[in-house]
């Protein structure tokens, strides 16, 4: 029996029956990225929680104390570590969802698969490293005295989705072009870097006029770590105008890497 496989004819159409039949896979590179993350390493999961931590520090000393950066009453410390908490998953997805096709050089010149699995698996990684860190702020909120508002409970999920998907949309854009061009590799650190400070992590949005603040959700994390110091701490009403202008950005984002990735997939083999 002679078995063809085609690619879609729309660049749009999801073949998930294909990506469900696949989920053994998917589990085994998410299984295998978290034990080679680790290996060999004498604290282990805790550096989930050591780079977070130690760059709230850096930041309060820094951002906090000596330029005195306002953080909308907030003290400082939690402010800070609320949204590396997302940045850090973001920055890190991205990282890992970009050089996902190349560090799988291998696999994806012999066997075949749904590429698509390769970046999403990477990103899942660090949505446990995200869970593990979450753990360092309930202990802030403990400290400092603050609870969570039922709507920022109930946004969590979602803010962690759009964070996740802003990363596969982005990471999708990147992964494709570093199969042809590896300049990506020396472009990446540069431009994650730059989005740290065009990314309301140190200082709030409020410091923007109300005129301008739209421009900030053009970077969709803009709205999701707003929205998560706005629910999260309960400090305020969550800005669904932001963060509905970030989820539009999110969407856009996606559609645009898929659509790249899609034109370009079938030639990851040739080209890698």
């Amino acid at each position: 029996m002679e078995i063809t496989i085609r690619p879609k004819t729309k660049w749009w159409q999801v073949n998930l029956k294909e990506i469900w039949m696949f989920r053994d896979l998917f589990y085994f590179l998410t299984w295998r990225d978290i034990k080679v993350k680790y290996k060999q390493t004498f604290i282990g999961a805790l550096w989930a929680i050591f780079q977070p931590f130690i760059t709230m520090v850096i930041f309060s000393v820094f951002f906090g104390t000596l330029a005195q950066i306002p953080s909308d009453g907030i003290p400082y410390p939690i402010f800070v570590y609320t949204g590396l908490l997302f940045w850090t998953l973001f920055s890190a997805g991205l990282g890992s969802a970009s050089n996902s096709f190349v560090s799988n050089e291998r696999i994806v010149t012999k066997i075949y698969f749904p590429r698509i699995i390769l970046p999403i698996s990477a990103i899942i990684t660090h949505v446990i490293d995200f869970a593990i860190a979450s753990v360092i702020l309930a202990g802030m909120m403990m400290y400092y005295g603050y609870a969570p508002s039922l709507m920022g409970l109930l946004l969590i999920p979602v803010l962690l989705l759009m964070c996740v998907f802003s990363a596969v949309g982005i990471g999708l854009l990147f992964a494709s072009i570093n199969v042809k061009y590896r300049d990506v590799r020396f472009v990446l650190p540069f431009f994650i870097q730059l989005l740290l400070f065009l990314t309301p992590v140190i200082y709030p949005v409020s410091i923007v006029s109300e005129k301008l603040r739209w421009l900030l959700g053009i970077n969709p994390m803009s709205g999701v770590i707003d929205a998560a110091r706005a629910g999260i701490l309960g400090t305020r009403d969550i800005d669904f105008v932001l963060l509905g202008f970030s989820a539009l950005m999110m969407i856009i984002y996606v559609f645009v890497g898929y659509f790249y990735f899609k034109k370009t997939e079938r030639y990851f083999a040739d080209v890698i």
